[in-house]
């Protein structure tokens, strides 16, 4: 199983994906902020990552 993880601090956007995704049987964990998306990388075993830019703590783009 293709397992995703979805890096959106909009709640809106993730319940979107969610609905698509789990619905086409892949596995999703999601992440709010940069900071967690790190820790989830470095712990879990990630096939694929949707992510976006502009996000709190640590952005996108790594600043």
């Amino acid at each position: 199983m293709v397992h995703i993880l979805i890096v959106d601090d909009d709640k809106n956007i993730c319940e979107l994906l969610e609905l698509y995704l789990a619905d086409q049987g892949y596995s999703l964990t999601f992440a709010h902020d940069g900071s967690l998306a790190l820790d989830i990388i470095k712990n879990q075993d990630i096939d694929l990552v949707i992510l976006d830019i502009m996000l709190p703590v640590i952005n996108g783009c790594g600043r």
